[in-house]
């Protein structure tokens, strides 16, 4: 096992890729892939008082650490049972979710009173918190494209008692048609991909990862984040973001919305270690602008790996 991961799970074509994206960085990249990430939460400021919550979970035997970049975020060091074991997940006073999952909805911002659309919603951690920090004001529309993933969406939507989501299940691509042009203040798009910054909770990401597949997920990015943009106002702002570290995922999708008129803006979060987008990868120059889109590194934080571009529409 090569720093901890099955070395039949190593294909050559991944490590010759990843050599060349990451150079001497490229073992302590995949030391880090066969760590597993600490356990982290977000506490719901809308149904319980966080520092009564936070004192109650540590007179408990909770260690808790605070997250830089999202006021109600913490690690979880260690604890006396799994966190989805307890009343307090349960009554959706905390959700359980991944560091790095909480920053594309810290960068989208979004305010009491918007609309917002969230294009790929399922699970519902970020719908979720969008709703918090909104404070519970506004409308959110939470689309997924499978009755499966609506189950789990709408399950975590009550139990955190996110009451300005409604919740829709079509194809993203359709959603210009369906959900109007212009219409949103403000749109995420966590889009489907190769799950590659999941492989420190499952080596599954590794298992299914191909050229071909990559290929295949990239142009169902590109028209969903087409689709996106489309429904988007003028002035409005866009986040797109996937839980990988492929080129052709992130920066080739973010490139085809320059194409269309979107405009990237530089981001900026509390205590984040991150790095630039790539401005040329393979046969490929994306230009300098690409280098205002964030690469989350499993090893610059000791999260999951994450890209994000924040896109702004022309108004």
């Amino acid at each position: 096992m090569e720093y901890g991961i099955p070395d039949d799970l190593i294909k050559p074509e991944f490590e010759r890729r990843y050599r060349e994206l990451l150079g001497d960085e490229y073992e302590t990249f995949l030391s880090f892939m066969a760590k597993r990430p600490v356990p982290s939460v977000r506490i719901n400021p809308m149904k319980v008082d966080p520092g009564w919550l936070l004192s109650v979970l540590r007179a408990s035997g909770w260690e808790l650490s605070q997250i830089p970049w999202y006021e109600h975020g913490y690690r979880v060091m260690r604890g006396p049972e799994r966190l989805g074991n307890t009343e307090w997940h349960q009554l959706g006073l905390y959700y359980v979710q991944e560091a790095a999952s909480m920053v594309p909805p810290v960068l989208l911002s979004p305010k009491p009173g918007e609309r917002v659309l969230d294009l790929a919603a399922s699970p519902g951690s970020k719908t979720t918190q969008i709703s918090e920090m909104m404070r519970y004001k506004g409308l959110i529309v939470a689309n997924d494209v499978s009755p499966e993933r609506v189950d789990s969406l709408s399950s975590n939507v009550q139990r955190m008692g996110s009451m300005n989501v409604v919740i829709t299940m079509f194809d993203g691509r359709r959603a210009p048609d369906v959900l109007g042009r212009d219409s949103f203040d403000k749109v995420l798009l966590d889009s489907p991909c190769s799950s590659l910054g999941e492989v420190r909770r499952s080596w599954g990401a590794l298992v299914r990862w191909s050229p071909r597949n990559v290929e295949k997920i990239s142009r169902l990015q590109v028209s969903l984040a087409k689709a996106a943009y489309e429904t988007l106002k003028p002035g409005g702002l866009m986040v797109y973001s996937t839980c990988t570290f492929e080129p052709k995922e992130n920066e080739w999708v973010v490139y085809k919305l320059l194409q269309i008129g979107a405009v990237i803006e530089e981001p900026e979060v509390k205590g984040l270690i991150w790095r630039k987008g790539l401005r040329k990868w393979m046969d490929w120059d994306f230009g300098k602008e690409m280098e205002k889109c964030m690469r989350i590194y499993p090893q610059d934080n000791d999260t999951i790996g994450f890209f994000i571009a924040v896109l702004r529409k022309p108004g």
